[in-house]
């Protein structure tokens, strides 16, 4: 794999990464410090694809980038609804009154998700991680607040968009960006992909350096995530070997086939390691040590145990191995036969 850059452009700075497309980042407050995020040229306009999270500090470095700009914003485009891509799009779209493209399964769910619990009972949240095999003292700080999270770091996101679906075509400044929907880390990500530039802008569906999140969340425990991830990240393989690959982290790539490649291995390596630990009866908090060999902070073992319910759901679907409720309150998993 080849790296275009050695660095990110630091927060406000504009880099032409590809002839019409600029990319910037923004500052996130996690580990992963930052998202990558780019400017498609549309006449003497540009189209913004993802925008950071909706935070006074981003809103402020966007607007040092629209200053910077020799044109105004002509849509908006959100690759998903996570926050950190989603969360100042509709402050965009309504400050430049222009269109907002979501997918239809993105943009519903990030409404959803908006609202919040709505009074709902937290005892499904509690179920999940308590089957999971973690203390209750876990599990209550896991499970604390109102669920109204995401709206504190999402603008208000507009009542009305336009549908993104795979293999639409969008049209700016002549050239044709073809949507490609990838499945498993959200539920319809959009890329994009121009072939007379050579250029797939990936957001999360492909990452270099490290892998996206396929998790089975508390909103679907039984979700077949991977399952969707690994049916809809081969047909990437289909573009140019010498695609260059804009992804929402880390740095701008040439070498999508190896990547691809690389990622497959990587979940089928934790397939096999998580088959293997399940010889012997194991819960998922038990399995996490398989998958992860860092120490989890509170934040980060939501994703975690996601991502291990994710893999053991496949194996489960697979036949691999079974699941079994031990004494109403923890799922038990373990090798077929045992």
């Amino acid at each position: 794999m080849q790296y275009l850059a050695d660095k990110q452009p630091q927060p406000g700075e504009l880099v032409e990464i590809a002839n019409g497309v600029m990319w910037l980042t923004m500052p996130l407050p996690f580990e992963l410090d930052h998202i990558n995020l780019y400017l498609i040229k549309d006449g003497d306009n540009w189209v913004v694809v993802d925008t950071g999270i909706g935070t006074s500090t981003t809103k402020a470095l966007w607007q040092q980038i629209f200053e910077k700009l020799d044109g105004n914003i002509s849509a908006v485009i959100v690759t998903h609804l996570h926050p950190d891509h989603i969360g100042l799009a509709g402050w965009i779209a309504d400050e430049f009154d222009v269109p907002f493209y979501m997918s239809q399964t993105e943009y519903f769910t990030a409404r959803a998700f908006c609202s919040g619990k709505n009074g709902a009972s937290n005892k499904r949240d509690v179920r999940y991680f308590s089957q999971a095999g973690l203390d209750s003292e876990l599990v209550e700080k896991l499970t604390q607040g109102d669920g109204k999270g995401f709206s504190q770091v999402v603008s208000p996101i507009p009542v009305s968009y336009t549908r993104l679906k795979h293999n639409d075509v969008l049209s700016f400044d002549s050239n044709e960006w073809k949507v490609l929907v990838g499945r498993g880390h959200s539920p319809e990500h959009a890329c994009l992909y121009c072939e007379s530039k050579g250029v797939l802008i990936s957001g999360d569906h492909i990452l270099p350096m490290i892998t996206p999140n396929i998790g089975a969340y508390s909103t679907e425990p039984d979700a077949l995530t991977l399952n969707d991830y690994l049916t809809t990240l081969p047909p990437f393989k289909a573009l140019p070997e010498d695609t260059v690959v804009l992804p929402a982290h880390k740095l701008p790539f040439v070498g999508l086939h190896q990547r691809i490649d690389e990622l497959l291995a990587h979940h089928h390596q934790h397939l096999s390691a998580l088959k293997s630990a399940c010889a012997t009866p194991q819960t998922v908090a038990e399995l996490l040590p398989v998958m992860f060999k860092r120490k989890l902070s509170s934040r980060n073992m939501v994703f975690a145990v996601a991502e291990c319910y994710a893999h053991l759901n496949y194996l489960v679907a697979e036949g691999e191995l079974t699941k079994t409720l031990v004494d109403d309150s923890v799922l038990v998993y373990s090798v077929l036969g045992r």
